[in-house]
């Protein structure tokens, strides 16, 4: 729900349906379970511009994950490995404008998803290190990673999904008609994602 309400827009919401879980399953809940409380606490926090609280949910949940033994966890937890981890914390930086550190938190989880089990989380972190790398100012890796994330988006259908690609949209517009961005949209009309009609 909290994750929810932060795609919404509802930051304030977010954060406290984030912060209920912490609190109300502390004792309770494994490991991995409260190191996910506290990052969607952090992504509600980026998302409303906190930084400080921000930086203090995430070294929570490092701290949590850090405890974490995946054969105490109930099975749909199980998405939440270092590579999620990382994403999520790389889509936090990206939101308080932190390219640089986006970079390398969505770098980290893009390298280390490689197997396609989880495609859509693979296609948000390519996504947000392709927004870093563009926050970043370097155009030509942006568009890289960007194509990858479109091949993977292929295979999905989801608001969310979209959303993503009207932002790297959005973003690439700064870039004008560089050669690079011209390229770049030649090659990604073939992806269904990058249509007009579905963005």
């Amino acid at each position: 729900m909290s994750h929810q309400a932060t795609f919404l827009g509802d930051f304030h919401q977010a954060a406290c349906l984030a912060r209920t879980a912490v609190v109300g399953t502390k004792g309770v809940a494994t490991a991995t379970l409260t190191a996910q409380f506290h990052t969607m606490e952090a992504r509600a926090h980026a998302g409303r511009g906190d930084a400080a609280a921000c930086d203090m949910s995430m070294s929570a949940a490092e701290t949590a994950f850090s405890r974490r033994n995946p054969d105490d966890d109930p099975a749909w937890i199980s998405y939440l490995d270092e590579a999620e981890l990382s994403a999520e914390f790389g889509h936090c930086l990206r939101d308080l404008g932190r390219a640089a550190g986006a970079r390398t938190w969505a770098g980290r989880s893009v390298q280390a998803a490689s197997d396609g089990t989880f495609a859509r989380s693979d296609f948000f972190a390519a996504m947000v290190l392709a927004d870093a790398h563009l926050d970043h100012g370097d155009p030509e890796p942006a568009c890289t990673v960007a194509l990858q994330a479109l091949a993977i988006g292929d295979q999905l259908k989801s608001a969310r999904c979209a959303a993503y690609v009207t932002d790297f949209r959005g973003r690439l517009a700064r870039v004008g008609r560089a050669s690079v961005a011209r390229r770049f949209v030649e090659q990604a009309a073939a992806h269904r994602l990058w249509q007009p009609a579905i963005t």
